[in-house]
């Protein structure tokens, strides 16, 4: 009974030590280094090109939305008067493009026509006057100068006649070609402010341009949105990469196309990914220094790896381990 206590106690003692000494050089074994990151992914900010009122939201957090999906909606009064403005500007110059199309009304022309006559007339009777004038003139019955004053008002009717018949000719030929272009000109400069407006009336119901989840929801429906703030942020969960850090000492080892195998401790899985990415411009970091002596310290490069297939359940912030060789 007593040699086979001492057996038992032999061999506790055996694997007392041995597991002692296993520890002990488990312990002065090189530790495996290990390059950590996390996932990202494409976010997205929908926002409003105008200011307005949060009417309606149409998304909550955390629900996935499709390309073309109504997100929200801004109440803005003052875009609803600047389009009423805009448009009665497009609806003036119009008509006056119009009037200088059709020209002067007929009764216009038939005024200038009536003034042209009356003009004529006139000279035509001045004349006659000059000429009976100017025989009493050289028979010394009137002085030299009636003659002259008469002459002079026979030339003025004269005047007044072409006058008159020129309005008369503007007023059948209407508005002058510069002028219709520029008439036609100016509808078209109100039609673009029209467009203009318009567009900031459709911008008031906005839209996803994306697909993905809705990571936050910044305003609520009452709340005033400034122009171009972000109401509600999308991330696109399937365009999503791993970043990692890498030492300069270390980046040998990476090429761009290259394969890695990546461990994520939050799905407990090892999935692969491909590099596309190795930043051109290095970064300092509180790496130790390559040698003390020496004492410059190791810049750091930044990598990005897409995952070759879809990984269900992935997040962006999850950590992203690679094991390096040593």
């Amino acid at each position: 009974m007593s040699s086979a206590k001492k057996v038992i106690g032999s061999c506790a003692v055996i694997g007392i030590v041995s597991w002692v000494g296993y520890s002990f050089w488990a312990a002065y074994q090189p530790r495996p280094e290990l390059l950590q990151g996390q996932i990202e992914a494409e976010q997205y900010n929908i926002s409003s090109k105008v200011p307005g009122r949060i009417e309606n939201i149409f998304v909550k957090k955390g629900e996935m939305i499709e390309k073309g999906q109504a997100v929200f909606s801004l109440y803005s009064p003052e875009i609803e008067a600047k389009l009423a403005q805009a448009k009665a500007g497009e609806a003036a110059a119009s008509a006056l493009a119009e009037e200088a199309e059709q020209g002067a009304r007929s009764q216009q022309i038939a005024a200038s026509k009536d003034q042209w006559k009356k003009a004529k007339a006139a000279s035509q009777l001045l004349e006659k006057t000059y000429a009976r004038v100017n025989n009493l003139y050289h028979d010394g019955v009137v002085a030299e100068q009636k003659k002259d004053e008469t002459f002079t008002q026979w030339q003025a009717a004269k005047y007044t006649e072409s006058a008159a018949f020129q309005m008369y000719q503007m007023a059948k030929e209407g508005a002058r070609a510069e002028t219709k272009r520029a008439a036609n000109e100016k509808v078209k400069m109100a039609m673009g402010s029209v467009a203009e407006v318009e567009a900031y009336v459709a911008d008031t119901k906005i839209d996803s341009w994306y697909n993905g989840e809705v990571s936050q929801v910044m305003l609520n429906a009452g709340e005033i949105a400034p122009q171009g703030f972000p109401v509600v942020s999308v991330i696109d969960i399937n365009q999503a990469w791993a970043v990692f850090h890498v030492r300069e000492d270390r980046l040998k080892e990476y090429k761009k196309d290259q394969s890695i195998d990546v461990y994520l401790p939050a799905l407990d899985q090892t999935i692969p990914f491909k590099i596309t990415h190795i930043a051109v411009m290095g970064d300092y970091a509180t790496w130790r220094a390559t040698d003390n002596s020496q004492g410059f310290d190791l810049k750091t490069f930044e990598i990005e790896a897409r995952p070759i297939n879809p990984i269900p359940n992935l997040r962006v912030g999850m950590s992203a381990i690679v094991k390096l060789d040593n």
